[in-house]
Order: structure tokens, then sequence, then C-alpha cells
């Protein structure tokens, strides 16, 4: 994202007018989760967790998870619904999350969706396919890559996708690894199973921007909080609770810094320091891929009436006082 934030007028979006379907998605720390209690309570719906680390029980802290107080009394579903030794799959959550959706649209509500990772976002906003998986087959690739490296399987996965390739990083040997998984399995390029454009139900997307600096200046002050927090012991109790078995809860930001400290990799000057500098990285990536999305209408996030502008994006008037 520019240093200019790019605000597109409320009223282009009169499909706003019906929806019972709303996400509100951008970077971490613009102030999703706040804004999504807010259109709840105005509305009369409920919350749909979209953030990947927050369906993990015990992940408070270094997730941001809202405290029950900070809910307000709204149901905030897919939040604690996994240990942290199991592994996060695109495909259960889609299905579990449309089913939430469904219900909640189905009692009258309004379902507000909200977080950061854009591929659960698109899981259960558009049409997509989640491709098969097979255990043998991914053992033998994750073992390849251990031996010859992430590169050498990107350079594969270019030859014979390069539409995969050019969206895959090529540091990222979990998704390089499950694009040829499925690649090897369908016969079919991994970028044909990717999500289409296309909502499953009426939805309108609310995305709330930040200057560069102050997304930078508030990662930092989040991390500080974390730490002050009590992230440490937060990580301890994990630990304990089998957090190095999980696949994907150990590789989470924050939590994998926290492990390297534990470990005496790191002291702790560094780790805060990493978990800054992963985070904003994290956040460049999170604005990259919803900036694709031109269906989102932006916001700018420190906007004093920021409420009454996403209102006025779903075509629903202010509570009365």
């Amino acid at each position: 994202m520019s240093d200019t934030v790019t605000v597109r007028d409320p009223s282009d979006t009169p499909e706003g007018r019906t929806t019972t379907l709303v996400a509100v998605v951008g970077a971490t720390a613009t102030g999703k989760s706040d804004l999504a209690v807010d259109l709840a309570l105005a509305c009369g719906g409920e919350v749909v967790n979209a953030d990947a680390m927050q369906l993990y029980r015990g992940m408070d802290i270094g997730t941001a998870k809202l405290t029950e107080r900070e809910r307000h009394g709204i149901p905030h579903l897919q939040l604690d619904v996994l240990d942290v030794r199991e592994e996060a799959s695109v495909a259960a959550y889609q299905r579990h999350a449309r089913a939430d959706v469904a219900a909640i649209c189905g009692r009258g509500g309004i379902a507000v969706l909200t977080g950061g990772s854009g591929l659960y976002v698109r899981a259960v906003l558009d049409r997509m396919e989640i491709p098969p998986t097979d255990a043998t087959h991914r053992r033998e690739l994750e073992e390849e890559l251990a031996r010859v490296g992430v590169a050498e399987l990107h350079r594969r996965l270019a030859l014979l996708d390069p539409a995969a390739a050019a969206a895959i990083l090529p540091s990222n040997g979990r998704r390089v690894v499950r694009a040829l998984e499925v690649i090897g399995l369908t016969g079919r390029p991994f970028s044909a199973t990717l999500p289409r454009p296309e909502y499953v139900r009426p939805a309108v997307q609310i995305g709330l921007a930040l200057e560069r600096d102050e997304l930078d200046r508030r990662i930092a002050a989040r991390v500080d909080r974390m730490w002050a927090d009590g992230l440490v012991d937060e990580v301890r109790s994990l630990e304990r609770a089998g957090l190095r078995e999980g696949r994907t809860a150990s590789r989470a930001l924050g939590y994998a810094q926290v492990l390297d400290l534990l470990d005496g990799r790191c002291d702790e000057a560094e780790a805060k320091a990493d978990v800054v500098r992963a985070t904003r990285r994290f956040a460049r990536r999170q604005e990259s891929w919803f900036r694709r999305d031109g269906r989102i209408v932006w916001l700018p996030a420190q906007a004093p009436d920021l409420l009454p502008r996403a209102l006025a994006v779903l075509g629903r008037p202010l509570p009365a006082p």
C-alpha cells in the first residue's frame, strides 16, 4: 500500500442495502475486531472469526483476541475451536464458518466476518474449490523440501504451474509443497483451484486502511503490549499443552519467536524485535492480498466517524442513542 490512502465512496455500493453478510478486512492492527463488534451491536449481528490463529484455544495474547468484556456480549463464532496440536484446515474452516453464517442469517441477523487471513475470508465469501490432500504424498514432498530446499521446489512449480508460482512467495515452503501436492493428485494446475471473485451469497467487504507509518507504530505498540500482558508466560503454558507438536500453531507470529527465546536462540530484546519485523512483513502481505480485490470498500481506520461510514456502506442507519 502506498502512503496515500484511497477511499471509495460508500454510495457506490447499493448492494450493501440488502446484505446479511459483511466482511471487515485489512492488515493486522487496523482495528478490524473493534469495528466488527460495533457493526454487530448496531445491526443485531454476530461475529464470525476469519483469523486462522484465533481458532486456537489459549492463543489469546499473541493473536490479540478480544476479551469477553471487549466483545460486549456479541457472540463470536470460530474462536477457540482447535487444540494447539491440531493443524488448521481451510476446508474444515470453510465448512464450519459457512454453516455459522447460514445459521446467523436464518435467525434474521447479520453475519460480520472479520480477520486478516485472506484465504479464510475468501473461503467463506467466494466460490472456492478445496482440493484433496494425501498424507503420504505430502510427506514425500516435505522430505524432498528438507533435502533440496524450497528454491528447487519453487522452480519445479514454476514449470508446472507458472500462475501458482507467481502467486506463492519463493520462500513459502508450506504453500509450494501444497501446490505440488494438488498438481500431483489432480493432474490440474493448483491455480485452477484458487477462489474465484464470485460471492456465494450477497456480501459487502469493508477494508480498513492506515498510513504506513501509523500502521508500523501500532504494530510496535501492540507487541510491547503483548509482552506486558504476559505473552511469554502464555507460550510457556501452551508449550505444556503441546504447542511444539502443532504444525500450524507453533509457527504463528509471536509464538515461534518466543519458542526461540525459550530455547535460548535469542534474548528477549531480539525476540521482541523479530516479532515486530515479522508482523510488519505480514501486514505488507495482507495489504497486497486485499488490495487485489476491487470489491472492497476502503475506509480510513482512524476516521472519528468510522462506524457511521461503515453503516452507510451497508445502507443502515445509526442506532438510536
